[in-house]
């Protein structure tokens, strides 16, 4: 199976339309348009009978201490785990592709409702948390249940570039039996013995104005 997106190449850069936050010269950060970037596949393998994509951040500070602080910068050498930033599944064995935008635009305070998507452009396609649910828990602006996609927003003082893999898999059942809350862990349990494929490729995000303004050889954007 391959994966492929229109909205960035496998090991570049994600647009920052397609992310949470967005370089401000002013305030160091703002929020951007939070769009889901395009997917399309092929290759798929024969007895798939629905789909799941999981995409993720392995590239998140273990420990908070220096982030987003001024005169401090986050190490490279610090150890990292993984931030979950979209869980979808059920989608139908004839699905081969998620246009741009389709499943989320802009950032909504205070969570978004799931599993059940609203206005699904697919009927019957399920999102699970991620991990904003828990970064915004004790932040009264902005906590609540976090479903479907939100997009990278990386401390902007880390001195390394964040990988997002976005993985798809090819499941032998037509849908997944998940219990309790709808995390990427209960749906990664419950793929368990039904994947016939994967694939997926990987987008390179940061905020930090020195590795964006070196990247691209000019001044970041505000």
């Amino acid at each position: 199976m391959k994966l492929r997106s229109d909205s960035f190449v496998d090991g570049g850069d994600i647009p920052a339309t397609f992310a949470f936050g967005r370089v401000d010269v002013r305030r160091r950060v703002a929020l951007s348009d939070n769009r889901n970037p395009h997917l399309a596949w092929d290759d798929v393998p024969d007895g798939t009978l629905s789909f799941a994509l999981i995409v993720h951040d392995y590239d998140v500070p273990g420990k908070a201490d220096d982030v987003n602080q001024e005169g401090r910068t986050v190490a490279a050498d610090l150890p990292r785990i993984d931030f979950v930033h979209w869980v979808l599944f059920d989608l139908p064995a004839e699905s081969r592709s998620i246009e741009a935008g389709s499943y989320s635009s802009g950032v909504t305070s205070n969570g978004k409702p799931g599993p059940m998507i609203a206005h699904a452009p697919v009927p019957g396609v399920l999102h699970g948390l991620n991990d904003y649910t828990h970064w915004f828990a004790d932040d009264a602006r902005m906590a609540g249940d976090y479903y479907g996609y939100d997009g990278p927003c990386p401390p902007w003082n880390d001195s390394i570039d964040h990988h997002y893999v976005f993985t798809l898999y090819a499941l032998s059942i037509d849908r997944l039996v998940v219990t309790g809350r709808v995390t990427a862990e209960a749906v990664r349990a419950a793929m368990v013995g039904q994947v016939v494929g994967v694939a997926a490729i990987t987008g390179l995000y940061s905020l930090n104005p020195e590795i964006v303004d070196r990247r691209r050889g000019g001044t970041a954007a505000s």
